[in-house]
């Protein structure tokens, strides 16, 4: 099953339960142009980096990966940084839009924190245990802020100040654990969707 995808201009990027992550030029018949294999469980978070140089992944293995776009070939196994500082899955994911190498993941019920990371040298640069599960991560595109959504206990949305990570809103009212967040076009409205399906 494929359980993660994200584009990158004419390049469809898949993330899989059988460990692999494949790039899919969809221009073309002959579409798998790339598989990456270093997760050793379900790749359940992908994102190009804004300029598309670098693919985050994270796994249910609790392993967040950085690619090189320009790895190619038909089997990668060496990512450019495998960071094993979460304790739980990493599903989400998201690149700042105001820094070129600002990477923000976050981990799931046994990590539950927010990690900062610099993807030019692999560092970490802060964390902060939010308290629960943290299952989608959004930049605001106009201020230095950053939307997490949550599962158990609370299922909310947590608005934070970066880089200070202090918390500036609350917003509650799914029943269950909040999967996706998405930023319309314009920037002013977020959708956010839970496994109580609603929206």
């Amino acid at each position: 099953r494929v359980s993660s995808m994200a584009w990158n201009r004419h390049i469809l990027t898949s993330g899989s339960r059988d460990t692999t992550i494949v790039n899919h030029d969809v221009r073309v018949a002959q579409h798998n142009v790339a598989t990456m294999a270093a997760h050793t469980q379900e790749v359940c978070g992908l994102k190009w980096s804004n300029d598309g140089e670098v693919l985050a992944s994270g796994g249910n293995d609790n392993l967040l990966c950085l690619w090189d776009a320009s790895a190619s070939g038909s089997r990668v196994t060496q990512p450019r940084f495998r960071m094993t500082d979460h304790q739980a899955a990493v599903k989400a994911l998201a690149w700042s839009p105001h820094e070129r190498h600002l990477l923000a993941s976050g981990g799931g019920t046994a990590d539950r924190c927010i990690k900062f990371w610099n993807s030019q040298n692999g560092a970490l640069l802060n964390s902060i245990d939010t308290g629960s599960q943290v299952c989608a991560l959004q930049w605001n595109p106009f201020e230095k802020e950053i939307l997490s959504s949550h599962g158990f206990a609370r299922h909310e949305i947590s608005l934070w100040k970066y880089p200070s990570m202090t918390k500036i809103k609350e917003l509650e009212g799914h029943t269950s654990r909040v999967l996706h967040l998405a930023c319309s076009p314009d920037g002013a409205t977020v959708v956010s969707a839970a496994g109580d399906e609603t929206l």
